[in-house]
């Protein structure tokens, strides 16, 4: 089935961005001609992507005021540009006032408005949606897409199925791939290898984003093995190319098991093919080599990056490498690698400040710490999360900081940041410590209060103080407490 570019571009492009689309009602000779003797202003809608709401806004109300009314497909070209804005309310009032003023809505209209149903998790209403027109693949694509969005798997797979069953329409390579895309975020592995055969079956040809996205799937769940049959199926059976991303996600999923060989090879293959690696190959390839504690290594090839500008680093492979380092406790190298992101013009972010913050108290060097953390806050204008404070916290109760604790706890309550367990857990731990059972039982009853159940962490720091303490009736109690819980559990 062919399809048209008006109705193609209602596609998420992160998902289906390797198909070739045909022309399609939009760019006929007539529909420009008479489009661009409207006014230059309704030209630029034509040949100038409109990027702001507020012009996308002004030129409708110029539209609206024409007469006679401009051609539906001229107001549809408009309600895409703010819908690529991901302003869906607003595309969705603007469809509702083209109605009132009589525009006369088409099937490609009418999937806009469903598919800013769908991306604002409202599939029930844009799956009432209807004008008088019959939906088409493009509509059920969105609507499939919408409940995927939703995590309703069941109805996903209901409606693919009466689409086939009562031959509603004919499922096209973009449907598949968005019913494969669903069912690989739900890692049902034989489902969408049957979707696959089901294609062939159905004479509908899959593409590399088809088996791009199986493979990643499978990589994701260390199935490289399976992984790999299927890029060979793609590539000498189907003689469908690869792209970056199938190799990335391969190269990943080698990388998570230590298969170095294969992974060289497939790097070897790629600059063979002329496929050249991106950001997210060398992030994977980093983080491996982390992950191996191969540190010499991440250093070289990071620095071979820069070198011979392979590939500008950005914000996740500087917090790669800075992982890495920390790993090491070589904190000035790290503290070092975040100053070269601001020389380079990336900007750090919460996790990048949060690793090396932890590894600085990690080595009670809590100053320097509570430095970087005013530093974050204040110069960058990050905001902090639970992790970091959970970072300080432990820090400074190791250094038996307790009013500095106690400032941190209450900026915590302030910033509107809830205490989790493994916050509470390095409170009752370090008072416990400290020999000062009777807080650290005062802060156990407030962590229950609170709605967090104490876990083995809690009750083992607790049960260690008390067996010091030769308290073996609290220490039986507590037990006793323990193990009522676990049957009640099972």
């Amino acid at each position: 089935m062919k399809i048209s570019k008006q109705a193609a571009s209602l596609v998420r492009p992160n998902q289906f961005k390797v198909l070739k689309l045909d022309s399609g009602i939009d760019s006929s000779p007539t529909s420009v001609g008479t489009f661009c003797s409207n006014s230059g202003s309704i030209r630029k809608l034509l040949f100038e992507e409109i990027t702001k709401l507020d012009d996308a806004l002004n030129m409708f109300d110029e539209m609206t005021q024409r007469q006679p009314l401009p051609s539906v497909v001229k107001f549809t070209r408009l309600l895409q540009a703010v819908t690529k804005m991901e302003h869906y309310s607003c595309s969705i009032d603007l469809f509702k006032q083209m109605v009132a003023i009589g525009v006369p809505v088409d099937v490609y209209t009418t999937t806009i408005v469903i598919k800013c149903f769908c991306q604002m998790s409202c599939t029930n209403e844009a799956y009432g949606f209807k004008r008088g027109v019959v939906p088409n693949v493009i509509t059920f694509s969105m609507l499939l897409s919408g409940l995927i969005l939703e995590d309703r798997i069941l109805e996903v797979e209901r409606l693919f199925k009466k689409l086939i069953r009562e031959e509603l329409c004919e499922p096209d390579v973009v449907v598949y791939n968005t019913m494969i895309k669903g069912i690989c975020k739900f890692g049902s592995n034989n489902t969408y290898i049957g979707l696959l055969r089901l294609m062939d079956e159905r004479g509908c040809k899959p593409n590399v984003f088809t088996y791009s996205t199986i493979i990643d799937s499978l990589c994701k769940d260390k199935m490289v093995d399976d992984a790999l049959k299927l890029f060979n199926e793609m590539t000498l059976h189907k003689g469908i190319l690869p792209n970056v991303v199938t190799y990335s996600s391969l190269i990943r999923g080698l990388c998570n098991l230590g298969r170095w060989d294969e992974v060289c090879k497939m790097l070897k293959e790629m600059e063979e093919k002329r496929i050249y690696p991106n950001a997210v190959t060398f992030s994977t390839l980093l983080n491996g080599l982390v992950i191996e504690d191969r540190i010499f290594e991440v250093e070289r090839l990071f620095k071979k990056l820069i070198r011979e500008e392979i590939c500008e680093p950005n914000v996740v492979m500087y917090s790669i490498m800075i992982k890495g380092l920390c790993k090491f406790s070589n904190n000035d190298a790290a503290i070092d690698l975040l100053r070269l992101m601001d020389e380079r013009g990336c900007k750090p972010n919460v996790f990048t400040y949060s690793t090396i913050i932890d590894s600085l108290c990690k080595d009670s060097m809590v100053d320097d710490a509570l430095k970087l953390f005013n530093e974050m806050i204040l110069d960058k204008g990050i905001l902090p999360n639970v992790v970091n404070y959970s970072s300080l916290i432990s820090g400074l109760c190791k250094l038996g900081c307790w009013d500095e604790v106690s400032k941190m706890l209450g900026e915590m309550e302030d910033e509107g940041i809830s205490l989790d367990v493994p916050i509470f857990n390095i409170l009752v731990d370090s008072f416990c410590k400290e020999g000062i059972v009777e807080d650290a039982e005062a802060v156990m009853n407030i962590m229950v209060k609170r709605g967090n159940d104490p876990d083995v962490v809690t009750y083992t720091s607790l049960l260690y103080r008390y067996c010091k303490n030769i308290n073996i009736t609290k220490a039986m109690h507590m037990f006793d407490e323990i193990t009522e819980k676990v049957w009640n559990r099972m």
